[in-house]
């Protein structure tokens, strides 16, 4: 299986330089991963070094708590579009879920969705820290407010992606949107099980291995 077109190749630590940026970029290129992901302050410069290719950049917004306030993550996603991002994950407004606010958490996305017209719109729901109700919950907040993506986990809280709640989503969401899983995805055989429960994307930092694992990344 090629999972190269899968992939959204990752690098949202804190601390990555100018130098990690470009060697991800190099990386999603030499493979043809579908997306690098970035902070987005790095926005400008991955969509610079990948200008021409087929290689989309995507910048997180709201990352990684979801906490910030409504207008502030439709600044940061609006300034992200403005540097060459075309697709936006979002962490959605956790605490309006646990609140039973759905329609403000549905706001909060709309904000984003609003600010960026142009981008394909994740929003990470953070699996980890819902209940089985409140992930359907927040999969219908995303949904309403017109969003493409539900994503499970940022990959910097107390989990990450499962089968389990890949499933889940995508029963949840049906055809209606799209399912990405990143978190703690290291290999192959967990990335193609992934895909098989319904994920159409794959976030992931070891992207390069996994695609070696998997013969498409050579």
């Amino acid at each position: 299986m090629n999972l190269a077109p899968y992939i959204d190749h990752t690098n949202l630590k804190p601390e990555a330089a100018a130098e990690d940026i470009k060697k991800l970029c190099e990386e999603a290129l030499r493979c043809g991963f579908a997306s690098v992901c970035v902070n987005s302050s790095r926005a400008a410069l991955a969509a610079e070094l990948l200008k021409g290719s087929s290689v989309a950049v995507c910048a997180v917004v709201g990352f990684p708590l979801g906490a910030a306030s409504s207008a502030a993550k439709a600044f940061e996603a609006k300034k992200a579009a403005e540097d060459g991002a075309s697709e936006i994950d979002m962490v959605i407004n956790i605490g309006f879920i646990k609140d039973g606010t759905d329609e403000e958490a549905a706001k909060d996305i709309r904000a984003v969705v609003d600010a960026a017209p142009g981008c394909i719109v994740k929003v990470i729901i953070e699996t980890c820290l819902l209940t089985k109700e409140e992930k359907i919950r927040a999969c219908h907040a995303a949904m309403a407010a017109g969003a493409h993506f539900v994503k499970t986990s940022t990959g910097f809280s107390t989990a990450g992606a499962t089968e389990e709640d890949v499933r889940l989503m995508r029963e949840t969401v049906g055809t209606a949107m799209k399912v990405k899983a990143a978190g703690g995805i290291r290999d192959a055989d967990f990335a193609a099980r992934l895909i098989m429960a319904g994920a159409d994307r794959i976030g992931a930092s070891k992207s390069v291995e996994i695609c070696e694992a998997g013969s498409s990344c050579l």
